[in-house]
Formats: C-alpha cells, sequence, structure tokens
C-alpha cells in the first residue's frame, strides 16, 4: 500500500508557516501589492519560495534562469539567496506586472543581480543558446505558459550544467491532472510533461505536492 501524505488542514497550514516562515517585509509587501491584480493567482506561494532560494544555495547557484516572471516575487526570493556575483534572467512579456517586479527588486537592492527580457521566452532561450550559454545555468526555475512547458524544459536543459537543477512549477495543476477527462490544453500538456520527466533518463527527478505541485529535475 502507498503511503500517504498527511492531510493539511488550515489549522496545521498555518502552523506550519508560523514555525518556518521567514519572509523578508520587501517580499512580504510585494506577495500583498500582488494579491489586490486581477491575476493574483499566478503568484507563488511563499513557503515555495523560500524552499526554492534553499534549493538554490543547495546546489551553489550563481547563474540562474527564470522562465515567466510575473511581479517578481520568486526572482526577489532567488535573488537574495545569490551570492553577490549571482546573476538571475529573467523572462516575461507582460511590463506591467514586471515594472510592480523592478520596484521590488530595486528597493531590495538586488536590482543589479536581475536582468529581465521581455521577449517570448522561447526567442530568449534560443538566443542564449545560440550565444555558447549551454551548460553555463545552475539553476532554472518555469512557471510560465502551460502548452510551452516541454519546450522550455527542452531547452533549460540544454543551458543547464551537469548537477545543475531545474524547478517546474504548476506540475498538479489544481489535481486536474489525475482527472483523465480534462483536456483542455493547459492540462493536456501538463500531464505529457509529467509522464514524460518520469521517463527521462537524462535527470534525477521528485515531485512534490507543495503549493500546487512542484517538480524537482536534477540534470546527470
Amino acid at each position: 500500500m502507498t503511503t500517504r501524505h498527511i492531510e493539511l488542514s488550515e489549522k496545521l497550514c498555518d502552523y506550519v508557516l508560523d514555525v518556518s516562515l521567514r519572509e523578508p517585509p520587501v517580499l512580504r509587501r510585494l506577495r500583498q501589492q500582488t494579491a489586490h491584480l486581477p491575476m493574483a493567482s499566478m503568484q507563488i506561494a511563499p513557503d515555495q519560495g523560500q524552499f526554492m532560494a534553499l534549493l538554490a544555495r543547495l546546489v551553489g547557484a550563481r547563474r540562474c534562469l527564470e522562465i515567466g516572471t510575473f511581479t517578481g516575487y520568486s526572482a526577489l526570493m532567488l535573488a537574495l539567496a545569490l551570492p553577490p556575483d549571482g546573476r538571475i534572467i529573467a523572462c516575461d512579456i507582460d511590463p506591467e506586472t514586471t515594472a510592480i517586479a523592478r520596484r521590488y527588486w530595486q528597493e531590495a537592492g538586488v536590482a543589479d543581480k536581475i536582468e529581465l527580457r521581455l521577449a517570448p521566452a522561447l526567442g530568449t532561450l534560443d538566443a542564449l543558446l545560440a550565444d555558447g550559454r549551454a551548460e553555463t545555468f545552475d539553476f532554472v526555475f518555469i512557471d510560465a505558459d502551460k502548452e510551452n512547458y516541454d519546450h522550455y524544459y527542452e531547452r533549460a536543459l540544454r543551458l543547464l550544467r551537469p548537477g545543475g537543477l531545474i524547478v517546474i512549477d504548476n506540475v498538479l495543476w489544481g489535481g486536474w491532472v489525475a482527472d483523465l477527462r480534462r483536456k483542455d490544453a493547459d492540462t493536456v500538456a501538463l500531464r505529457a510533461l509529467n509522464a514524460k520527466l518520469h521517463r527521462d533518463e537524462r535527470i534525477d527527478l521528485a515531485l512534490l505536492p507543495l503549493a500546487d505541485g512542484i517538480t524537482l529535475a536534477r540534470k546527470r
């Protein structure tokens, strides 16, 4: 019989955050401002951000790539975790939400660590590969349009050094990936990627039921 995870009640979730979350005030303010936006659900959870920052430190990340930036919470969390010479390339297409991101990056004193590229991410990734940046990144976070996740993953794997880490967000998609009656394009794309990653011998793999589900893929 498969071991089940403990059921997290609201009370237990609050307890977990109370005894583990160390959210700097600037990040808390950014999260609170983002909560008022129409697409606020795109914001990652603070405990997920803290976990990602820990992962970046564990792999000794200095060069990071983010595919999907929104209002900049995850990029800011990572930037604060990087050493002084650490750098992030953040990919997004929305000048309005990333304007919020820029303000908070500046306030936190890490704007010089983050290079925002406002363009379709596939073009940015292809340009990095063309510029000879293959196997030069330590950490990649994928959190953008779901239909392109497989394309992002394949390019990220080429850009990542051996031993580097890819973190993929929303892989459980509200539980819909397990409901085969769901046939919308986003769910189908995520379901297919999850199955592909399970078979992919190029990586070491873990899928965690944290927030909306995150996959950790370490390049062998």
